[in-house]
């Protein structure tokens, strides 16, 4: 809340990045003077370059997983060249297996 109080009766979380822009506004000649405090407060009221590195981070995470997911259904085709192959009844090379 830019009144500085916060739900809790004391001040809000966001409070000082408030000060800091009222006071560069204050003092500015021309307002984009004090466009990074504007910045500053509006990332700690919304969070939105917070969450967007998150999502970012995530979207990454996924991507990885798949990736690694994809390689690994791959190597499980390669190996597998039908069911009995991969129960062990046949040997690879055509040769039987004895016992």
């Amino acid at each position: 809340m830019a009144s500085g109080y916060g739900w809790g009766g004391g001040r809000s979380r966001c409070f000082a990045y408030w000060q800091e822009f009222q006071k560069c506004y204050a003092k500015a000649d021309f307002p984009t003077e004090c466009r990074p405090q504007g910045d500053d407060y509006m990332e700690c009221l919304h969070h939105t370059k917070e969450a967007a590195r998150a999502k970012a981070i995530q979207d990454e995470f996924i991507r990885q997983a798949e990736s690694k997911a994809k390689e690994g259904q791959k190597t499980a085709d390669i190996l597998s060249d039908g069911v009995i192959v991969s129960v062990g009844l046949i040997q690879r090379g055509g040769a039987e297996q004895s016992k």
